[in-house]
């Protein structure tokens, strides 16, 4: 028992002592913990941020919205949109121990328009278009490619990736093996502005949205679908119910 102890208090002050250099502001002190150490652990249970302290708090929210075109006995119908976002956050509204999957889409919809703001206006068109015959993925890169800002269009390849395998888990866990394509729609939208909190007619800033064009599904290697469609499904069911 007294080994139980030790190494429970072992870890008690470990994990004190990470959380304290993650959450204070980036200094040499982090160099205490050697290579990657401290964010594996950190990540993706336990990360924090100042975002929520003066002076840059958080002032809007984002959205990731999926919709998907279905193969029917009449062809093709196009589903409306569902926000995934708004599906997840319903998991920890009300809810003493909230799950970590009540934010990843309003966190990789926020990852996804950053690396999408960074690219050219003409680049953004291109995304704007259709990509989902054959190695769609490669062409679509190919397109994007460019020797000013190439790491950009790297970082942008990468969360494409991740957020069309997300909204094709999306998709399949609403609507089933029929989908054949799908699509998302990320929006930003602020909060009313500081100086107007107590005007009674103070209304939202109208939101940012980034449209994309239709993609073929992506199904990452080892990734439980079922799992996922239980999970998404039965919430999606519930707040629909509402």
């Amino acid at each position: 028992m007294r080994i139980v102890g030790l190494l429970a208090s072992l870890l008690l002050v470990w994990h004190v002592f990470a959380s304290f250099l993650w959450i204070f502001p980036p200094s040499p002190l982090r160099q205490l913990v050697p290579g990657q150490a401290l964010s594996s652990y950190m990540l993706p249970l336990f990360g924090q941020s100042w975002s929520v302290f003066a002076p840059e708090p958080i002032n809007g929210n984002y959205h990731l919205n999926v919709r998907a075109i279905l193969a029917t006995d009449a062809g093709e119908e196009t589903t409306g949109w569902v926000s995934a976002t708004d599906v997840e956050l319903s998991m920890i509204q009300n809810n003493l121990l909230p799950p970590r999957a009540g934010v990843q889409a309003e966190e990789l919809a926020s990852l996804y328009k950053n690396a999408w703001e960074v690219l050219e206006p003409t680049q953004q068109e291109v995304v704007a278009g259709g990509y989902y015959r054959g190695e769609w993925e490669s062409r679509l890169k190919t397109a994007l490619r460019s020797d000013e800002n190439g790491d950009a269009v790297d970082t942008y390849m990468g969360l494409e990736h991740t957020i069309t395998a997300y909204a094709t888990q999306v998709a399949r866990a609403i609507w089933g093996d029929d989908v054949v394509y799908v699509q998302f729609r990320v929006s930003r939208q602020n909060v009313i502005p500081y100086a107007d909190r107590n005007d009674p007619e103070a209304e939202r800033p109208e939101p940012s949205i980034v449209s994309t064009g239709w993609r073929a599904p992506v199904v990452n290697a080892h990734q439980n679908e079922a799992a996922f469609a239980d999970v998404f499904r039965g919430q999606y069911e519930k707040i629909a119910g509402n």
